[in-house]
């Protein structure tokens, strides 16, 4: 009986060595598996969205990212290529929120954002983002760990692509409100012309 308590009590002493409280491995970059021993992801929808600032890419400008939903306590946050099936950390990450830190992934040592610790996370980290300058087409891609035995794979952002200088679109915006913008300013002017006397 003494021999079983001591099992559980070592076993209890050594469980939080097989989660990751301070931040996932770089095993984890291209898998975004975390690697938290006997535990696998959610089968469910995701109760989290990427949000960006801009649903376009300017070569230094920088983006910002955050995870809408619940409190979370995990994160690995990436960015990668749309135009190709690589696992590639793509970009760099800026001075990362409270709470996280760097995790060097891809040989980037700024390539990737995960957890400092296992404080609780919303909505209100920001995560700063800037683009490379030989990249077209991105997405955003994370795993996030409400708590050791509770995550998510996988959870993407939608697609950003390169514009033009000063364009950009938050997301959410309607592309189609541009166009029609210029539509009523034209008819406007129309209108204008024919009234004035001639």
């Amino acid at each position: 009986m003494e021999l079983l308590m001591f099992g559980l009590v070592l076993l209890q002493g050594i469980s939080p060595c097989f989660g990751f409280p301070n931040g996932a491995p770089t095993s984890a970059c291209d898998d975004m598996v975390p690697r938290h021993t006997g535990v696998q992801p959610q089968p469910t929808p995701a109760p989290y969205t990427i949000l960006t600032s801009t649903r376009t890419l300017q070569t230094g400008q920088p983006i910002t990212v955050t995870i809408t939903g619940t409190n979370y306590r995990g994160v690995l946050l990436e960015a990668r290529s749309a135009a190709s099936a690589s696992t590639n950390a793509l970009g760099s990450w800026q001075l990362p929120p409270p709470d996280t830190k760097f995790l060097q992934c891809s040989g980037n040592k700024e390539g990737a954002i995960t957890h400092a610790n296992t404080n609780l996370k919303d909505d209100t980290t920001v995560f700063t983002w800037i683009p490379p300058n030989n990249t077209n087409t991105i997405y955003f891609m994370a795993t996030v760990a409400q708590q050791r035995t509770v995550y998510w794979l996988n959870i993407r952002s939608g697609t950003l692509i390169k514009g033009s200088e000063g364009i950009g679109l938050a997301t959410g915006g309607n592309p189609g409100m541009a166009s029609n913008g210029f539509l009523l300013l034209l008819a406007l002017c129309m209108l204008v012309s024919q009234m004035l006397p001639r």
